[in-house]
């Protein structure tokens, strides 16, 4: 018999080895005794398994504790608990105390060194079968703790009914719980190094979880691998035409509920970005999140397909409809910080386990929240590891990191003498650095096709290089300095363009030192900025035509294109997180215009080699007239290395430039075709330009008419 002590160990949930004391054990006498702790139980009786035969009725010897010795029995055998309750109810359970270790020596040895490729098959809450008993393993890192217990709607919540044995040699926790099933509630009870009970936890691998308010984890089946369709990984190219369009999903278009369910995006998001010409879509942050003003970026279910958009499945519906159409899914991805909600990652196990303990390297100050402690290992497996759930498991087409320039520099954000050097005295985050360059390794390796997108705002070298050279080994980045100073040119009123000249054409010093993404996003069109059509100077009428010559500038430039929802139609106000996009606007002529522009520009970007093959290569680019600031006009040509060739003029001012003259380099064909004028009717314009004239060239100069606020795209004739 267990002696009182244990006994009341066990009750108060401070045993420290329940494996030891609960199910089937041998005394020194080589009797079998079976131990159970079943709180709410008033019989339990012990049955043999297959036959139902009763084999003991155990003794209560205390409130909730079960034991008895097993009688003509010297061997351990399969058996079940009948037990009966004081509500009247009966059930005949497995023991979770009667299974062994759960996880694999190899599976410990690559968790204890931080190698393991995915971590996600080992830890979390898997759903498997042991025999004839289906259950869920669960299996947590808290290396720290003094005792972990699973606790969720298959136990009451009760932390003393499913106490975790501890693998020392990796920190981990595990157990499998008999009858628990996909979708059982669940969370983890903690109790710290020290004694204290810490708040629950949620899982920190969760494949799912409920909808805020509420916080817990849900049992989800891991899903198939979902390998990238050949045709996908060859759209992801940097010789490949990739137009993105980026979704905040809550308020593009409503649902009947507070949010629209995955199938209600499936049947109409893809199909709308594709008839725009779109060849990628964008999601801001669907890992789980507590709050929904962070617009996803302050994930604490990495994970976590939100539960906004209904289960996890639907996502997978969603992947494949988005593919169905062409189109690639990109996924935000934020490794830089993470919120300190109680339930979340914070001082997980009772210490600094995910994050920085020095808030000098481990709290955000721009944010409010938590930096990961890039220097342990188990924190890098987990966030890498993660990358490659999203792509092998979900066969998205990549991910566009967050916040990449706060994670390369230490101090970021941070006056001098509030932040820590590395171990040489620089300002580089070492260990973040090391992260994301395994991150795209192990994507290269496991995920062949995916792509990374950094969104990385400094001078840092290589993003975009492959790590073999030194790089980070991104596949893009995005150009926040074009977006920076061509939206700076874009607001002054075009009689002062003249002195901003400069901004326009500075892009091209350094366009091809990295792989970039010209990135009009969700930033842009917040916290005060205005939308893209309000940056705009002039009256109604020049508004829009800026904003379209500028759509066409940006087509015509070098590097993929971004473009965020409702600036595809001109929304004049600013993105409101909290409302559906102004989809009535379209029955205005002017927005419908700038969204068949949209339309247009994508169409001919994919359609004509050269403004898209050579997107990142030196070649594909040639200035045609850079400094004409007096009449703030830009022309420059674009080629696909294989003969063809595609001109681009703009004018930024509101005054048409009839018989202007643009030298031609030797070579040049003979006669230029408008293949598209910002300024058409079609679009909202004044229909002003060269029409359907063939231009010819003489002597070398192109004499054309430049619309007013306008871009001209130019074919041979």
């Amino acid at each position: 018999m267990l002696d009182a002590e244990q006994i009341s160990a066990l009750l108060e949930a401070r045993h420290s080895d329940p494996f030891a004391a609960l199910g089937l054990h041998e005394d020194a006498g080589g009797r079998l005794w079976l131990r159970a702790l079943l709180p709410g139980a008033l019989r339990v009786s012990v049955l043999e398994a297959g036959s139902g035969r009763p084999l003991a009725l155990l003794t209560e010897r205390a409130l909730g504790f079960f034991e008895a010795a097993i009688p003509r029995r010297r061997k351990r055998f399969d058996y079940r608990l009948a037990v009966q309750r004081a509500d009247g109810t009966a059930s005949e359970l497995a023991d979770a105390y009667a299974y062994g270790p759960q996880l694999g020596e190899q599976d410990l040895t690559l968790l204890r060194e931080g190698t393991h490729p995915r971590p996600y098959l080992a830890l979390g809450a898997q759903p498997l079968q042991h025999g004839e008993v289906t259950g869920v393993r669960f299996a947590v890192w808290a290396p720290n703790a003094r005792r972990v217990s699973v606790v969720g709607s298959f136990n009451g919540w009760d932390g003393r009914r499913h106490p975790m044995r501890l693998r020392h040699e990796a920190g981990v926790w595990e157990i499998f719980v008999p009858h628990a099933a996909a979708g059982d509630l669940y969370k983890y009870e903690l109790v710290g190094a020290d004694g204290t009970l810490l708040p629950l936890k949620a899982d920190p691998y969760a494949r799912a979880a409920q909808l805020r308010p509420d916080t817990a984890s849900v049992v989800a089946a891991l899903p198939a691998p979902t390998a990238l369709p050949a045709a996908r990984a060859a759209a992801n190219r940097r010789d490949a035409a990739i137009a993105i369009y980026e979704v905040h999903l809550a308020s593009w278009r409503r649902g009947d509920g507070a949010f629209p369910t995955w199938d209600e995006l499936a049947a109409s998001l893809p199909g709308y970005a594709a008839d725009l010409g779109f060849t990628h879509l964008e999601l801001m942050p669907i890992s789980e999140h507590p709050f929904d003003g962070s617009w996803g970026y302050q994930t604490l279910g990495l994970y976590a397909p939100s539960a906004r958009f209904g289960p996890p499945e639907g996502f997978a519906r969603f992947v494949a409809a988005c593919h169905a159409r062409g189109l690639g899914l990109l996924l935000d991805w934020v490794p830089a910080h993470f919120p300190a909600d109680a339930h979340g990652l914070a001082q997980f196990d009772g210490t600094h386990l995910y994050e920085y303990a020095d808030p000098r390297e481990g709290f955000h100050r721009d944010w409010n929240t938590l930096i990961y402690n890039f220097g342990r290992r188990e924190v890098r497996q987990f966030l890498a590891g993660n990358a490659l759930f999203w792509a092998e498991r979900w066969g998205v087409d990549g991910l566009r990191v967050d916040a990449v320039a706060s994670m390369l520099y230490r101090d970021y954000s941070r006056p001098s003498g509030e932040w820590l050097p590395n171990v040489h005295g620089g300002r580089e985050n070492l260990e973040a650095i090391a992260l994301l360059r395994a991150m795209n390794e192990l994507l290269g390796r496991e995920a062949p096709g995916a792509i990374t997108v950094a969104e990385e705002s400094t001078s840092f070298p290589g993003v975009s290089a492959p790590t073999y050279s030194g790089g980070l080994g991104f596949h893009y980045k995005w150009n926040m300095g074009w977006m920076n100073d061509t939206l700076g040119y874009m607001r002054e009123q075009p009689v002062h363009r003249r002195w901003h000249h400069d901004k326009m054409s500075f892009g091209l010093v350094y366009a091809f030192s990295e792989n970039f993404v010209l990135p009009i996003s969700h930033d842009e069109v917040v916290h005060g900025k205005g939308s893209m059509l309000g940056k705009m100077p002039g009256d109604d009428w020049q508004k829009f035509a800026n904003l379209r010559a500028y759509y066409g500038f940006m087509w015509g430039h070098p590097g993929k294109k971004l473009l965020f929802m409702g600036q595809e139609f001109g929304q004049p106000d600013e993105w409101n997180h909290d409302a559906t996009l102004p989809w009535e606007l379209l029955d205005d002529a002017r927005h419908a215009g700038v969204q068949q522009l949209v339309r247009d520009l994508n169409r001919i970007y994919r359609e004509q080699p050269a403004l898209h093959k050579l997107d990142c290569e030196a070649a594909g680019f040639e200035w045609l007239q850079q400094q004409d600031r007096e009449q703030s006009v830009f022309a420059w040509a674009r080629h696909d290395g294989a003969g063809g060739s595609v001109i681009v003029v703009s004018n930024f001012t509101p005054v048409p430039r009839h018989g202007y003259k643009l030298p031609l380099p030797s070579g040049a064909a003979t006669a230029w075709r408008e293949l598209l004028n910002t300024d058409s009717a079609h679009y909202g314009g004044s229909n002003a330009g060269n029409l359907d004239a063939s231009l010819p060239v003489e002597q070398g100069v192109l004499t054309l008419s430049l619309p007013p606020l306008a871009t001209l795209f130019l074919l041979p004739a």
